[in-house]
């Protein structure tokens, strides 16, 4: 390893440790953001799903401690690691995080995106820890209660607004990786994550639907809705509304059905048909439920 590499790995340690004092789960990424582990079960057939009672790590996200001494032993055993991943809602903090991406060249603006929620439901983005990722976007960390479980989401709450929460993990400060080094944004690395307002809780956990008796109601009728969002979109728009869209049909377990549907909603707009199957291909994989 070169010495470059040993620094960046010793940083990111040396990160990670100070994040775990601080009462923060932690683990081993790769320059990817992936955990830098392989899983101990890589090999197995058929698939085994452990999230870490075999003892071994590699386990990714299961594998995020407190512990100093288990953390120096992730890192031992993932010497090319550069940078850690802080798990999300574990004790004691269980940690919320907010991600904004920034994506101007389709009209994406997470940022203000998140005010116009706050002013529609009637809170305040509370000052925060915030970290900024090499992609010109920004976390945000907020603590949840511990009767409320968060899940994982992308664009759910509005185009380019990810949510990290149970099972999910956040890059943290001082980590590197391909694109470049995440770090705290000035004048907030003393502060400690605040609490999320309740207002934005309720967004991310909403209320069960209903059930419905099975038949009534087909898929494309559920879907029309977003159909039209798509069909609506002006240039600048056109990839982010087809892509929110189909993640909302996924998470509601319809994509499939409503992809021919949203296909030729996004070619009126004038996207190609090759063009509008790959985002209902990235929104099938980013709302796939996630195994060990």
């Amino acid at each position: 390893m070169a010495t470059t590499d040993r620094q960046t790995a010793t940083l990111a340690l040396a990160h990670a440790l100070s994040a775990a004092e601080r009462g923060l789960p932690v683990f081993p990424l790769s320059a990817t953001k992936l955990p830098a582990l392989r899983s101990p079960h890589h090999d197995e057939d058929p698939p085994v799903h452990c999230r870490g009672a075999c003892g071994l790590p590699g386990h990714g996200v299961h594998d995020a401690t407190t512990d100093p001494a288990t953390v120096r032993a992730l890192f031992a055993a993932a010497p090319r690691a550069t940078g850690y991943g802080i798990a999300c809602g574990r004790a004691p903090h269980r940690l919320i995080g907010i991600d904004l991406d920034i994506d101007t060249a389709h009209g994406n603006d997470s940022v203000a995106a998140l005010q116009q929620l706050a002013l529609q439901h009637l809170f305040t983005i509370p000052a925060t820890v915030t970290v900024l990722t090499p992609s010109g976007g920004r976390h945000l960390w907020l603590t949840g209660p511990s009767d409320v479980s968060v899940s994982n989401s992308a664009s759910r709450l509005a185009p380019g607004i990810d949510v990290r929460g149970a099972g999910g993990y956040l890059v943290g400060p001082g980590s590197v990786t391909t694109h470049g080094r995440y770090r705290l944004a000035p004048g907030t690395a003393h502060l400690p994550p605040a609490p999320c307002p309740r207002a934005l809780l309720r967004l991310l956990t909403p209320a069960p639907r209903p059930s419905r008796p099975a038949g009534r109601v087909t898929p494309a009728r559920q879907g029309e809705g977003l159909v039209q969002f798509v069909r609506a979109a002006h240039e600048g728009q056109r990839n982010t509304r087809l892509f929110w869209a189909a993640c909302r049909a996924y998470e509601h377990g319809f994509g499939d059905a409503l992809a021919d549907a949203l296909t030729d909603a996004a070619r009126s707009t004038g996207l190609t048909e090759q063009e509008a199957r790959a985002a209902i291909a990235s929104a099938a994989r980013l709302t796939a439920p996630r195994t060990p």
